[in-house]
């Protein structure tokens, strides 16, 4: 990677971002806000099954005593989100210089931190296919706190680009997997042969709110080569030749677009927030548009 993600700079700025994002937020109970309001004097809702990362304090000992399940009591006032940060490492997410999969981890790192420095939980999969039918791996485990970014940090620069691509099947994963719904954050290329808007809408109808944050290089963005060439294909090694002229760039522009169209469509209609930025972008104003979509 470029820089450390715990680069004191990076972390700085992030910082600086979550002040003012609190101050914001004061009337509307968010973040450390949020947090304090948690306890003992909230309207009590219902249990859940405890999951790591859930804080002990919460522990309903009289229902463990009962059934020897661990449970956690929920309360009106409580407003603990899990972040699932999905990160699609396949070998396309290594094209570029510095490689797209670089802005995908800065980006990671950087919703990681708002999340815990807020109070919040996170965790981080990756998102491949391998050919062992695994689509979605755990790189970190669920972190709470401040004190756990530098752990997620190091989880996230371990991250390497290679295999091929599941989207669809490691969201569908993930949704299967989740006891209950939280903030999904999706980074990709969204280079997929299967469309993956329909298992996101899965997500949606489980209660998940959605984040599509898409990464590009410029050079896909605006591929400025003619003629002769042989293309090689980044997850199959596949390679193939072409007469590249006007018009053939001119109906990649096409797809390109129609793919950018496809994920803000559905975005827009399912109060989800879409994000598209390339490698050559400064990626504070994609955390600004993020941040400023999700609060809409």
């Amino acid at each position: 990677m470029a820089a450390s993600l715990l680069d004191p700079a990076f972390v700085r700025k992030l910082e600086a971002l979550r002040r003012v994002l609190v101050s914001s937020a004061r009337s509307g109970g968010a973040g450390e806000h949020a947090a304090r309001r948690r306890g003992s004097s909230a309207e009590f809702l219902d249990h859940r099954r405890y999951e790591p990362g859930d804080d002990p304090r919460h522990i309903d000992w009289l229902a463990f005593a009962r059934t020897r399940e661990a449970v956690t009591k929920l309360y009106r006032a409580e407003e603990d989100t899990l972040l699932r940060l999905v990160i699609d490492a396949s070998a396309s997410l290594g094209f570029g210089d510095p490689p797209k999969l670089a802005l995908a981890q800065r980006l990671a790192a950087a919703l990681a931190y708002l999340a815990l420095a807020g109070g919040g939980r996170t965790e981080v999969r990756v998102a491949r296919s391998t050919g062992n039918d695994v689509p979605l791996v755990r790189a970190s485990p669920v972190r709470r706190g401040r004190a756990a970014f530098a752990s997620v940090c190091q989880e996230l620069e371990r991250i390497q680009a290679f295999g091929g691509t599941g989207l669809a099947e490691a969201v569908r994963t993930l949704v299967a997997q989740s006891a209950r719904p939280g903030i999904l954050c999706l980074i990709s290329d969204f280079f997929d042969e299967t469309p993956v808007t329909n298992a996101l809408g899965r997500a949606r109808a489980a209660g998940h709110d959605v984040i599509l944050i898409q990464v590009l290089d410029s050079a896909e963005l605006d591929p400025d080569f003619e003629g002769d060439v042989s293309l090689e294909d980044a997850e199959t090694n596949e390679t193939l030749d072409v007469s590249l002229d006007a018009a053939a760039l001119e109906a990649y522009r096409a797809r390109l677009e129609a793919l950018f169209t496809e994920l803000g469509t559905w975005a827009r209609r399912n109060g989800a927030v879409y994000v598209r930025l390339s490698t050559a972008q400064d990626p504070w104003g994609a955390i600004h548009r993020i941040l400023g979509r999700a609060t809409e």
